[in-house]
């Protein structure tokens, strides 16, 4: 299974183990015998940080610390790393437990972002930062180049409050209109509202922020097709 490993590592990352342990480590899953690859996972995240913190600072010469912190979330978070492990066939190489083979552990997000971290921290341990980071670059290919706009990053909140600040006008007023469902499976119904109470928008969601953020992105719509400007 491990020469497997090897050669997928080879031909869709380019790099190749000096001790190929510390690959089998890094596609250990905790469920599975053996040394699991959680303290890589540790390193691997750091590695990772570092090397995107450092490819948005040079991209944005002149954003300000928030906007490069958002792009640099958008990048590696799980979502995101999970996106590119299965794009990669990360999977297909994990190492589980019978448990977690059972119910798709190797499609699982969490693990797959784990165990992408997981290779970044093995190949650094193997042959250091810049070997880490041309492993990094190559996961993650023409993303680090094509980049969001910054303004796509910011939730629907903080864009609304911009717009109608931007405006001189009034910050708009959320509410809570109802709570539906039961206790581990709550909905919950926001109201919102511009400061005139002239456009009112609702937004449903598993939390309140996350209906407010729905009915804030709906506000957002409304008002970019009013006529005020």
């Amino acid at each position: 299974m491990l020469d497997k490993a090897e050669t997928w590592l080879r031909d869709s990352l380019d790099y190749e183990f000096n001790d190929v342990r510390l690959l089998q480590q890094a596609l250990t899953h905790r469920s599975a015998a053996g040394e699991n690859n959680e303290r890589l996972e540790f390193l691997g995240d750091a590695v990772l940080d570092f090397v995107i913190s450092e490819v948005v600072f040079r991209s944005h010469a002149d954003a300000p610390e928030g906007d490069l912190s958002r792009l640099r979330s958008s990048l590696v978070k799980d979502t995101s790393l999970a996106e590119r492990a299965a794009a990669l066939g990360v999977g297909e190489h994990l190492i589980l437990g019978g448990g977690e083979r059972k119910t798709g552990g190797h499609r699982r997000e969490s693990i797959l972002a784990d165990a992408l971290e997981a290779i970044f921290g093995a190949v650094f341990l193997d042959a250091g930062f810049e070997a880490a980071r041309a492993v990094i670059e190559r996961a993650f290919g023409e993303r680090l180049h094509d980049l969001p706009a910054i303004d796509e990053l910011r939730d629907p909140k903080t864009r609304l409050q911009e717009w109608l600040q931007a405006r001189g006008l009034g910050l708009p007023e959320y509410e809570l209109v109802g709570v539906s469902g039961k206790a581990h499976r709550q909905k919950f119904e926001v109201s919102c509202k511009t400061s005139d109470g002239e456009i009112a928008t609702g937004g449903t969601g598993t939390t309140r922020r996350n209906a407010e953020q729905e009915s804030a992105a709906k506000m957002l719509k409304e008002l970019a097709g009013s006529d005020m400007t």
